[in-house]
């Protein structure tokens, strides 16, 4: 048998008192222990956390892709534009337009919206607050996604080029988190994050006609995330920050769209290397119908659609050249796939009829006939 001394007893004793105080404290700040106070701990997670991806592998943090990828993101000032109050932003601005863009490639390629740029006589870019403005020619205007490509001298940009990858936006799930960098209301390189609020979205383009399949996102956009990346918890692109709702508010409501990466992807070579793109048109604007299909909402007066007796006057569209039509967006991709001059067969439900119609399809024009 062990016998302590009174002074071993007297250090025991304290020490324990010592635990049961610190446990104690750890119990009443984690409100484990109920002090009758009213003291209200609020717990929150770190926004430079990993983040799960939609393959439910982690991502990088929010500060490592600013810190990494944000410097890719440029502030864009064009020269001699205008916007209306159409403008998908809102806030006209006389004379300068403001927006961003991001470096897709170490050569000198930026990203960036076509209405940010479009009409502008000179466009300048800057990577920094305190940094010089570097000119940009436009090489390419694709008012169709909203997608233009700008070009600058890499040697004038200070410490190199960050170029940012685009990624597959294909992939990405409603609940997947993401990532804006850009410059809202001229502050210069801001960062917020939130998640994919909704995919299949429609947005209506520069010119009037339909941007389909467009990304939702409740992350903070505003006037000057025109241009910016949206980027997934990798660090790669998967859209372009193009468009909010306002509801009549002038900034932020949580409800922002991107143009995916894969439609950025498609149109950037041509752009690139300063090619018009043309597109195939039908004529006629659709809306979903209960029973399956695309119900043709307008035909355009003397267009492909109109000259091939296609009528709004209850005609849904079942199917293109034998693939299923299920929405209006069917339709979309069907005559993206084409070119101008081909020739597809349309089948379309009028009352409890089917019939099939050969539409020749045109050149997309300028503008949305009737549109803004």
């Amino acid at each position: 048998m062990t016998t302590k001394s009174p002074l071993a007893n007297v250090l025991s004793g304290v020490l324990g008192g010592l635990i049961v105080l610190v446990i104690g404290a750890v119990l009443i700040a984690t409100d484990v222990i109920d002090t009758g106070g009213t003291q209200t701990v609020v717990r929150e997670t770190s926004i430079t956390q990993p983040t799960a991806t939609s393959t439910g592998t982690e991502g990088r943090s929010v500060r490592d892709i600013y810190k990494q990828e944000g410097r890719g993101v440029v502030f864009i000032q064009s020269n001699g534009v205008s916007t209306d109050s159409g403008s998908p932003f809102g806030a006209p601005q006389q004379g300068t337009a403001t927006g961003s863009g991001f470096v897709v490639d170490g050569d000198g390629t930026i990203i960036t919206n076509a209405h940010v740029v479009e009409g502008a006589d000179s466009v300048q870019v800057r990577f920094a607050d305190n940094g010089d403005f570097i000119d940009a020619d436009v090489k390419g205007v694709d008012v169709d996604t909203d997608i233009a490509v700008l070009k600058i001298d890499p040697s004038k940009v200070s410490g190199g080029l960050t170029p940012i990858p685009l990624g597959d936006s294909s992939k990405l799930q409603v609940g997947d988190p993401v990532i804006a960098i850009g410059n809202p209301f001229g502050y210069s390189r801001t960062v917020t994050t939130g998640i994919v609020s909704g995919l299949e979205r429609d947005i209506q383009a520069p010119n009037g006609f339909q941007i389909d399949r467009v990304l939702q996102t409740d992350a903070p956009i505003n006037p000057g995330n025109s241009g910016g990346p949206l980027l997934d918890t990798r660090g790669r692109v998967v859209g372009v920050n193009s468009q909010i709702a306002t509801a009549g508010a002038r900034g932020s409501i949580g409800i922002g769209f991107a143009v995916p990466a894969d439609a950025v992807r498609s149109v950037l070579p041509r752009l690139k290397a300063g090619e018009r793109i043309e597109r195939a048109f039908i004529g006629l604007t659709s809306s979903a119908d209960p029973r399956g299909g695309a119900r043709v909402r307008d035909v355009t007066k003397g267009g492909p659609a109109d000259q091939a007796g296609l009528s709004a006057a209850g005609d849904v569209i079942v199917g293109i050249d034998g693939r299923p039509v299920r929405d209006p967006g069917d339709v979309s991709a069907a005559v993206t796939r084409l070119k101008p001059g081909d020739s597809v067969r349309v089948t379309v439900r009028r009352g409890g009829d089917r019939r099939t119609v050969r539409v020749r399809l045109t050149t997309r024009p300028e503008r949305l006939p009737g549109g803004p």
